[in-house]
Parts: structure tokens; sequence; C-alpha cells
């Protein structure tokens, strides 16, 4: 019941030039989300996630038609997103980028080819960006907002799926196992009542933490190809820069031709 990647650009960045085409070949975006967990015996501790309750970390990727691509469940609420990525795409059946897409992230993750991350130290959360005289003064606030404001997808996607299955509100009383295993289903059973209803007729409970607050450092604890960890960031961190340039030249232009 996963939705299978698109080869075309989606719509949501076609008819933007604010997206377009700087982002032409992102396909969706990734994040992790905690679900509360009900854990017996000693491992407990490790499910402990930073916000002090007991959780299973969820790994999803999605669409801007705010479907699921992939989920990768059962993790520890302990784990950190960029580990649960790595674990993804090292599994059989796991995480795949079609050649030359790309999703995004947020900097819990690194930033690579396949996965583009905000740039860190600047500024990134919408309302960071909300109120007179708070536009973007560089490349990299700009990059950083027009980033987030298609990331965001995933975090509506959270949010409505919440919900809709209001079981995952508390830990659901069954062995872990089967937590684990209900996401899933849940998850592909969004996906259908998407294809099927194209409503969603709930209220989206966004998340109001810290965008950035997922995971404080970067982890190089995977590759995604066969260059070395340091090619790997310099070649993403060079294709990154390139995107802001040229989405800052392009504002430039337009301003030029205003006066």
């Amino acid at each position: 019941m996963m939705a299978k990647p698109k080869s075309s650009t989606a719509q949501i960045i076609r008819d933007s030039t604010r997206f377009y085409p700087y982002f032409k070949d992102c396909i969706g975006a990734i994040d992790g989300t905690h679900i509360p967990a009900m854990i017996v015996g000693n491992d407990s501790s490790n499910y402990r996630n930073r916000h002090g309750f007991t959780s299973q970390n969820v790994l999803a990727a999605c669409n801007f038609d705010l479907e699921f691509i992939y989920v990768l469940s059962g993790w520890e609420g302990s784990a950190r997103d960029s580990r649960i990525l790595s674990d993804a795409l090292s599994r059989r059946n796991g995480l795949k980028v079609p050649q030359g897409k790309y999703f995004l992230v947020d900097c819990g993750f690194p930033n690579r080819r396949q996965f583009l991350a905000p740039f860190r130290g600047v500024r990134y959360h919408l309302s960071d960006f909300t109120g007179k005289g708070r536009h973007p003064e560089n490349a990299n606030e700009l990059f950083n907002l027009r980033h987030v404001s298609l990331r965001n997808v995933v975090e509506r996607l959270f949010g409505i799926f919440e919900s809709r299955f209001t079981i995952f509100k508390t830990a659901p009383p069954f062995p872990f196992k089967i937590q684990a295993e209900l996401v899933l289903a849940c998850a592909g059973l969004h996906n259908y009542l998407r294809k099927e209803c194209r409503s969603d007729e709930f209220p989206i409970e966004l998340d109001t933490e810290d965008a950035l607050s997922s995971d404080s450092e970067e982890d190089d604890d995977f590759e995604i190809l066969s260059e070395t960890q340091e090619q790997q960031r310099e070649n993403a961190n060079k294709w990154r820069n390139f995107i802001a340039t040229e989405m800052w030249s392009d504002v430039d232009v337009v301003n030029n031709n205003m006066h």
C-alpha cells in the first residue's frame, strides 16, 4: 500500500517559481516521529526519548500528495533519525531513492545528494520569516525558507495521521511487535483513503516543536554511494550552495526588473 516515487516533477514544485527549477528532482520529504509505546522489561530505558516518555521512533518518507512512500517502525525512542535512515537504506526491501532524485530532510540528517538538508546556523523555521522586515537577507536564508516550505509536507502528514488514527495518541495496549506492525497497517490504510477519498476531514495537528530538534548533530555512520563520507558531504554541500546561489541570483534579477 506504499506509494511509488514518481518520475515527473511534483505539481506543487512545477507550478511555483519559488520551487522550480531548483527542486525539480525532489520527490518528497523524510522525517521521524515519536509514537507512544508500551514497553515491558529492562529495555524500557532504551525506548525513552528526549521528551521523557517511552516511544517508538518511526521514520517516514512521503510524497507531496500526502502519501507514505516508505515507513520503518519499531526503532527505540532514543534512536537518532539518521541511524534509522541508515537501517532503512541497508535493508533488502528498504528505502530506495530513484537515480537522480532526492528527498528533503532536516538537520537531524547528514546533507547528501539523495537527502537534501538545510544550511545549519541559519534561520529555518517558517515563523522566523513571518512579520515585517523578516525577509531572507542572503542566499542561504532564502534557500532555507523555500526548503522548509516544501519539507513541511511531512509534518502535515504526521498531523493528519495522528488525527485520523487516534489510537496512537497513547501507547497501544499490545505487545511491542504488534504496536510496530500497527503503524505500518495504518500507514497503508491512510494511503488507501487518500487515493479513494482524496479528502482529509480531520484537524491537522502540526507539531509546534523546533523544526531542527530531531537531532542536534549530524551522523556519518552510513554510506549512500561508493564515495567516501567526506566526498559525499563535499559534493552535496557544493550542490546545495549552487541551488542557493541560483535562487538568490534570480531574485536579484526580478527585483532589478521591478525598479
